[in-house]
């Protein structure tokens, strides 16, 4: 994935996710569960690349609707069937026409919703698969976490936001002592950037805000018609929220993007 852009996340599948994060407290089952979010993002990636046929670097709108995705609990099977549907219909119109080359991914979006809803039809009764705690181990660690927390720390510090950098130090302190429930230090941290960009809209123009505003809604105007107006919303939110944080230099707090820290 390009360093440019942010994450990579992934959840599980239908109701499987809802069911786990209530229930599961095992440190295995939590960092199984972590580390499929991690893969959301470059799954989607690399499969859009594939079925196009050449690596077309994502923008920032198409990196705000996975996240929109993402946030909203679309499983990542409903997206890639979502993506295959939508350019087995391309090559269909291709054949008795000219058609406009699919260049985003949000030519996808009305396909993914219609995976979505097929597949919460199909899930009624259905089991949800089991793991094995061996196969989720890897990829959390206490330091890896704790530095990735001090690393978020010194950009914070370098941008003047002292006191969530100071946060986020005693965190990855606490970390370094005893590994904490991933859950529970993931809300904190949702909370935290919550916070983050609360200040940022605050602290930034207006004029500069309006037109983040104006150019989100400029690249999503070709592909309105196939979201719903919740879509449209977040990822507008998302736009805006990715374009404060390159501007500032700050990076995402999330344990999902440990690697882009």
């Amino acid at each position: 994935m390009p360093s440019t852009t942010d994450g990579t996340v992934a959840r599980p599948a239908g109701n499987e996710c809802a069911q786990k994060r209530r229930h599961f407290r095992n440190p295995h089952q939590q960092k199984y569960i972590l580390e499929n979010y991690f893969n959301y993002f470059t799954e989607i990636e690399e499969h859009f690349q594939r079925k196009r046929g050449s690596v077309l670097l994502l923008s920032t709108l198409d990196w705000a609707l996975i996240e929109a995705w993402r946030e909203a609990g679309v499983p990542l099977e409903a997206v890639l069937r979502g993506i295959d549907a939508t350019f087995e219909k391309y090559e269909q119109r291709r054949a008795r026409s000219r058609s406009r080359r699919i260049n985003g991914l949000a030519y996808c979006a009305q396909e993914v919703m219609a995976a979505v809803e097929e597949m919460r039809e199909a899930a009624t009764g259905a089991s949800t698969a089991q793991h094995n705690d061996h196969t989720a181990a890897a990829g959390f660690e206490a330091d890896r976490i704790a530095s990735h927390l001090e690393r978020c720390a010194e950009d914070l510090k370098a941008a003047r936001f002292e006191e969530t950098a100071q946060r986020l130090l005693a965190l990855a302190a606490g970390v370094r002592v005893e590994l904490p429930d991933l859950e529970d230090l993931e809300r904190t941290l949702a909370t935290l950037e919550e916070k983050l960009f609360a200040q940022l809209l605050t602290m930034t123009p207006e004029d500069e805000l309006r037109s983040l505003r104006t150019q989100a809604e400029q690249e999503l105007a070709p592909y309105k018609r196939r979201m719903s107006a919740v879509q449209i919303r977040q990822i507008e939110q998302q736009f805006v929220h990715k374009r404060l944080l390159e501007r500032y230099k700050l990076p995402r707090l999330s344990l999902f993007y440990m690697d882009q820290s």
